[in-house]
């Protein structure tokens, strides 16, 4: 990480607006890099840690509280915004909240222009589940750019940690939209965070 992208994370980064529909998302002025994951899978904790803040992005005890999608702005004037995307997968969400999830999540992914890259979190202790392979398929048919990012490897050995990364690589060779050259990141290893921010600024300039 260089000391530009150092300066962009440390920044101004500030709060735009949620997005409960479609016609409630921002102006589509600058590039937007997206974060996905199922619910209680560390997203918030991730966001917060790759701009250097404790609480932006709200980590909430009641897993699938996040139903909109969250916007960020990076920088003054904005270089591109961050989106916060509704958590997915919590079996005790009721059935229409579900869809309302899954429609927003894929109208967004098929209408947005300015959406440059997912970045997709898996909790490296339980892998790649089938509803993640489900908002895998739903980028792949959008077309959209996706890297996998693993979370809470802190939590498991480092045989446990190769095990998994071996195991998500193969899975995303099914996966026509995952990138195909940085496809795993630790995101709590030494140098985890400093690697995402350097992808997060190559998929902006992409």
């Amino acid at each position: 990480m260089n000391d530009m992208t150092s300066k962009i994370f440390s920044g101004p980064v500030t709060f735009l607006k949620s997005a409960p529909k479609l016609e409630f998302l921002p102006d589509p002025i600058v590039p937007e890099i997206a974060f996905a994951g199922r619910s209680n899978v560390g997203k918030s904790s991730l966001i917060n840690a790759l701009v250097n803040r404790k609480d932006m992005a709200r980590a909430s005890n009641t897993p699938g509280r996040t139903q909109e999608l969250n916007f960020f702005d990076v920088g003054t004037p904005p270089l591109f915004r961050i989106v916060d995307m509704p958590g997915y997968g919590y079996a005790k969400a009721p059935l229409k909240t579900v869809q309302q999830w899954r429609y927003l999540i894929n109208d967004y992914l098929r209408g947005r222009a300015v959406l440059k890259r997912v970045f997709v979190l898996i909790d490296s202790r339980h892998g790649i589940k089938e509803v993640d392979h489900e908002i895998m398929k739903m980028l792949d048919t959008a077309a959209i750019s996706y890297r996998i990012v693993l979370t809470k490897t802190d939590k498991i050995k480092a045989s446990e940690r190769e095990a998994v990364e071996v195991d998500t690589m193969a899975k995303l060779r099914k996966h026509v939209a995952a990138f195909p050259d940085i496809s795993v990141t630790s995101a709590e290893k030494r140098g985890g965070i400093d690697d995402l921010r350097d992808a997060v600024l190559e998929a902006v300039a992409s």
